[in-house]
């Protein structure tokens, strides 16, 4: 098959080590006082410091819908816009943020990826720690865990669905994990948690923003609505922060609703070759048989011309998109990376039925996906 060059105007990669969901974690803990934390962010110093997680509140979604949200809008004002990282994904941004490094050194590099050892592909959502041991497949130290060495009390406030997950051990593992199963429970405890040390790292974390999101798009009447909640949750948190409690406010990723779905289950040219296919419909890891690399290649690149970034597991690593990538991790990342540009998922409807049918979607390297919002309210 005749191999075209890669889409023409690659990304530009996140801002490792200036303006990622990893800078703000190591931020956070520089803030609150941990030795040795870099302030890229430039963070006041505070006692305490709370970080809102609003899962899928991408920087243009909110800006796009100030008026579901006046109260995130007011912070929007005097806010900043970080990237996410690569992909623009929640396993991948929740260990960013839970370890203040960028996807090549914790090691999360998607959704679902590779790992030496594992048998199949490690699918973060369903992970359970008996499967996988988390502290081998993300073995760096957590900032809660650095937090805690500092005498600073940490708290992670969400779900009790999540707890013991292989995720949640793996990005928050040393957090007091307080389960919040309702806005007024996540209000109500994360204050608690906070009113509670002379010096806390708190995280408070909700995700039915994204879920909405996922099921009915992006933008959808379902989706401003549930915005509505997520703005309450945030104005309310604000309310019960003690004296000397930074809280600030940010995403995981943003969210497209892509119309045209290729399906890598049933075009020939996009099977060939193929021995996994990992990550998501906006970004995709393909792991390829041994000897196919350079025929997948020439393959998915042929196929998704001027619709996907299609390039080398090194392309990928060279170009940064994972920033520094540690020789244990390369592995997981596939030996061909593709991800879309255009209107384009790439779904697999046989093996991936659930993934495939969703409407708003994210991942890959746009600034729809890939910018969040960082607000803050300082209570003195």
């Amino acid at each position: 098959m005749r191999e075209r060059a890669v889409t023409a105007g690659r990304p530009a990669a996140p801002r490792y080590g200036t303006g990622t969901l990893a800078d703000l974690a190591a931020s956070l803990l520089a803030a609150v006082g941990v030795p040795g934390a870099a302030n890229a962010l430039d963070l006041p110093e505070r006692p305490r410091a709370c970080l809102l997680l609003i899962d899928g509140l991408g920087w243009e979604l909110l800006r796009a819908h100030e008026a579901d949200a006046p109260f995130l809008a007011s912070l929007a004002a005097e806010g900043r816009v970080l990237s996410a990282g690569f992909p623009a994904t929640t396993a991948t941004s929740l260990a960013s943020l839970g370890t203040g490094l960028p996807p090549g050194e914790h090691g999360l590099v998607g959704i679902q990826f590779a790992v030496p050892g594992v048998e199949g592909l490690l699918q973060c959502l369903r992970w359970r720690a008996e499967d996988a041991d988390p502290a081998v497949v993300q073995p760096r130290p957590t900032v809660y865990e650095r937090a805690a060495a500092a005498g600073v009390s940490t708290g992670y406030v969400a779900s009790g669905a999540y707890r013991g997950s292989g995720l949640s051990l793996a990005t928050a593992r040393g957090a007091d994990y307080v389960p919040g199963d309702s806005l007024g429970q996540l209000v109500a405890e994360a204050g608690r948690v906070l009113a509670g040390a002379d010096r806390a790292y708190v995280t408070v974390y909700h995700s039915d923003l994204d879920s909405t999101g996922h099921r009915f798009g992006a933008g959808s009447p379902h989706w401003r609505h549930q915005l509505r909640f997520a703005d309450l949750l945030a104005e309310r948190l604000a309310d019960v922060l003690p004296p000397g409690t930074s809280m600030y406010v940010t995403a995981d990723h943003g969210m497209v609703n892509p119309t045209r779905h290729v399906d890598a289950d049933r075009v020939p040219a996009l099977c060939e070759g193929v021995a996994e296919l990992g990550g998501e419909p906006r970004a995709r890891h393909v792991y390829a048989l041994p000897g196919a690399a350079a025929d997948v290649l020439a393959a998915w690149r042929e196929t998704l011309a001027g619709e996907a970034w299609v390039v080398t597991r090194e392309e990928a690593v060279d170009a940064g998109w994972f920033g520094p990538v540690a020789p244990q991790v390369l592995p997981r990342v596939g030996d061909v990376v593709a991800v879309p540009n255009a209107d384009l998922a790439i779904v697999a409807r046989e093996t991936e039925p659930l993934m495939s049918s969703l409407v708003g979607m994210h991942g890959s390297l746009t600034p729809a996906e890939q910018l969040v919002p960082l607000l803050a309210v300082h209570r003195e």
